[in-house]
């Protein structure tokens, strides 16, 4: 549905736009400005409410808001009746109007601070940092890095959400601390931040640790002839010297849904086979051999009139190879697929206990400027989701002090965000308009409270940030005439202020345009 994520994106955003709202109305109420409007959203008006001056406003567009100010243009402010002057913004003080001014910037980052403070009173249920699967020629893998290690902590601080591993200032991530397989480990190697993000945001997801027979049969594979532990991905085995598998029977209609339990998968608590394995070669290939292959091979469904459908793949087959290569994951399946020439490709499959081949030719599509190639197939494969953990509460007054580093920090990594994005160190296309913003904010909604919060306070203070750029029409430009005003030792001239306010407004248009293109592209 739609509906939820407009209203996750309006409760998300909302609290930000009437904080940084109610900062340059607090200042300007303090000063004795009249303030005509007080206005959540642009456009029309939904719902309005006047009390003494002010008319409060909630308009159609939820993108932002606005206070009018009694005599905020500069242009006009000696039109202004001069038993009326103080009640304008104009006609206040340098000193006055900064406050004013900043009140809004201001408001974000006390909001910042509020949100960290509570999350640290409360305790926070936050997602693991968790590495996904590595090859070993992935860097990370190279560095010490291994699948399914859990960050606990860089340069000795901890880690509590992706942005924490960047340390400020430091071209490259050291001291890393994981957590492997309830050991931490020290990862002595650095590594660069630009390699890390690659490979943390391309690493695939771990999978169970299932497995299906050549009949179609899945099991789930344990070291441990008592259990299946859940929490060790097939991703994870070869790291592991035992010399003895166990299969437990998956029930066949079986499924995962969510907030159910993988142990719902077993039929039965004992194992039903019992393998003797090498613990230096690769247990995937060892069981392959035994005629055991991953479970995200098998086709959980085929899409009609696709490349597939026509080739005659079907759901319950197991592709077994592309091109005489073998496969270990349906992630080699689409790498394989991708780097084959175009034209048909041979694939191997599992049929009714038969091996067969086939050709399919798969379609070709475009996206992000990149030809991807589709056949048209699902994986019946079981994923782990994400895992989460619980903070301790820091108190009510221990909150107060840990708060402020956390926002501090943000600010510092945010300042840092756009210093390389206006150097080029990062490309625009990061740039996000509001449709990634509603994306992210609907994720971390869906991920869990302390998650979206977090993300609140960090969009607060790049609000509170963007608002401070020094460019005319925003918080920062009307800052940067009130030290022109100093410096000069008087106003700026009438035309040096309207050319300023058309170069902003085209700045702001151009910045505005080319994040919503970037929102199109990745979406769409």
């Amino acid at each position: 549905m739609m509906l939820e994520p407009i209203l996750i994106f309006i409760i998300f955003l909302g609290p930000l736009v009437f904080f940084h709202e109610l900062g340059h109305f607090f200042f300007a109420r303090l000063f004795g400005v009249r303030v005509e409007v007080f206005s959540i959203g642009f456009g029309p008006k939904i719902l309005k409410y006047k009390k003494g001056d002010t008319e409060y406003a909630w308009s159609l567009i939820p993108l932002g808001g606005y206070v009018k100010m009694f005599g905020d243009n500069p242009l006009l402010k000696d039109e202004i009746p001069e038993e009326d002057r103080k009640y304008t913004f104009t006609h206040k003080n340098k000193w006055q109007r900064f406050w004013i001014v900043m009140g809004g910037p201001l408001a974000n980052f006390i909001l910042a601070y509020f949100i960290f403070y509570c999350l640290l009173v409360a305790g926070e249920r936050i997602p693991e940092i968790r590495i996904g699967v590595l090859d070993k020629t992935n860097i990370l893998y190279e560095k010490g890095f291994r699948s399914g290690d859990v960050i606990k902590k860089v340069k000795g601080k901890p880690v509590y959400n992706p942005s924490d591993v960047i340390v400020e200032g430091q071209a490259e991530i050291s001291g890393v601390v994981v957590n492997r397989d309830g050991s931490e480990v020290t990862i002595p190697s650095a590594v660069t931040g630009e390699d890390f993000q690659k490979s943390f945001a391309k690493s695939p997801l771990m999978r169970a640790p299932v497995v299906v027979g050549n009949n179609g049969t899945r099991f789930a594979i344990s070291f441990d002839p008592n259990k299946v532990n859940w929490n060790k991905s097939l991703d994870q085995f070869n790291d592991d010297k035992r010399t003895e598998l166990f299969l437990y029977s998956i029930k066949k209609d079986a499924t995962v849904k969510k907030g159910d339990s993988y142990a719902m998968l077993t039929t039965e608590k004992a194992y039903s086979n019992r393998l003797e394995i090498d613990p230096v070669k690769d247990k995937i290939l060892q069981l392959r051999e035994r005629g055991f292959y991953p479970a995200d091979l098998m086709v959980k469904s085929v899409n009609m009139k696709s490349p597939a459908d026509k080739a005659g793949l079907r759901e319950g087959n197991v592709i077994l190879g592309v091109n005489g290569e073998d496969l270990n994951s349906f992630y080699d399946l689409r790498n394989a697929i991708d780097k084959a020439k175009e034209g048909p490709v041979a694939i191997s499959v599992m049929a009714e206990g038969k091996i067969r081949e086939i050709n399919v030719t798969p379609d070709i599509k475009e996206s992000n400027g990149k030809k991807i190639k589709l056949i048209g197939v699902y994986s019946a494969g079981v994923f782990q989701g994400i895992r989460f953990f619980h903070t301790n509460s820091r108190g009510l007054i221990n909150s107060l002090y840990y708060a402020f580093p956390r926002t501090w920090e943000s600010i510092v990594k945010t300042f840092d965000g756009f210093k390389k994005l206006i150097t080029a160190e990062v490309s625009a296309k990061n740039i996000g308009g509001p449709l990634a913003i509603g994306k992210v904010a609907t994720d971390s909604f869906n991920t869990s409270f302390s998650y979206f919060f977090q993300l609140m306070a960090l969009i607060s203070i790049n609000l509170g940030i963007i608002n401070l750029f020094p460019i005319p029409v925003l918080d920062g430009g009307h800052i940067m005439f009130i030290f022109l005003e100093i410096l000069n030792g008087g106003p700026v001239s009438r035309r040096k202020m309207e050319i300023a306010q058309q170069l902003g407004l085209s700045l702001l248009l151009m910045l505005m345009i080319g994040a919503l293109y970037n929102d199109v592209v990745r979406f769409f």
